[in-house]
């Protein structure tokens, strides 16, 4: 029975490893497709960010270059927006589109848009309950085995906290699609608003975005596969072991 459930488990991430593979390769291929195209304004992606800053009144906040390939993020505790090198001095569709994703994640913080600020939250509590997850589980099961009373499931209680503090980065994973979706929705109106894309670019920033948006969605059936698997175990091992 083990064997089968473990069966299925490797082809559930192998599912998931597909979907990831092909979430990668078109956000690839929809950015080459469009790094091409210069875009209306011939803004760079640097450009755009200051651009969208002083249109929305944000201050403070600089934009720096990090190494890497779509390598981009806001940093919100250190006030900066990295931009990667494929996007920081690259005037193309593909770039400014990247580069206002990452406005609009400065703007939701900004705004205090609610899923974003349940998102940064729960950064500190999924580092720390995915750290103390499985030695959780461990404890309960050892004092499982070590408790003789029948009616004592200490042991359970003990270890379904570590499946709860796992689950924090399934909420993690999911609380982050509505928060990536919602970015690029506010990139897209910005750009337009302030001229930096023309209407007939507006279809090519929105596949970009929506390439982008399928890494995260990848990401949340893969942690969705990994939160089961650690549940059904837990399960799957204390009922054999009030069955004995």
């Amino acid at each position: 029975m083990y064997l089968q459930d473990y069966i299925v488990f490797l082809a559930a991430i192998l599912v998931c490893m597909i979907i990831s593979g092909i979430a990668s390769g078109r956000v690839r291929s929809m950015f080459a497709k469009h790094n091409n195209n210069i875009c209306y304004s011939r803004l760079t992606g640097r450009d755009t960010v200051l651009r969208l800053m002083n249109a929305n009144g944000v201050k403070n906040i600089s934009v720096g270059s990090v190494r890497g390939f779509l390598t981009d993020h806001y940093h919100p505790t250190k006030a900066v927006v990295n931009l990667s090198e494929s996007t920081y001095s690259n005037n193309s569709v593909a770039a400014v589109a990247v580069a206002a994703h990452e406005m609009g994640h400065v703007m939701q913080k900004q705004k205090g848009y609610a899923f974003y600020k349940l998102r940064t939250a729960l950064v500190p509590v999924v580092n720390f309950g995915t750290g103390l997850a499985m030695p959780l589980v461990l404890v309960g099961l050892l004092l499982d085995l070590a408790v003789t009373s029948a009616d004592s499931n200490i042991g359970f209680y003990i270890a379904m906290v570590g499946v709860i503090l796992y689950g924090g980065a399934l909420l993690f994973a999911l609380v982050t699609l509505p928060v990536e979706l919602n970015a690029s929705r506010r990139a897209k109106k910005m750009l337009l608003a302030e001229g930096i894309i023309s209407d007939e670019e507006l279809p090519a920033v929105s596949e970009v975005l929506s390439a982008a948006a399928m890494t995260y969605l990848a990401s949340l059936l893969t942690s969705l596969v990994y939160f089961m698997r650690f549940l059904l175990r837990v399960l799957t091992l204390f009922g054999r072991r009030n069955n004995r």
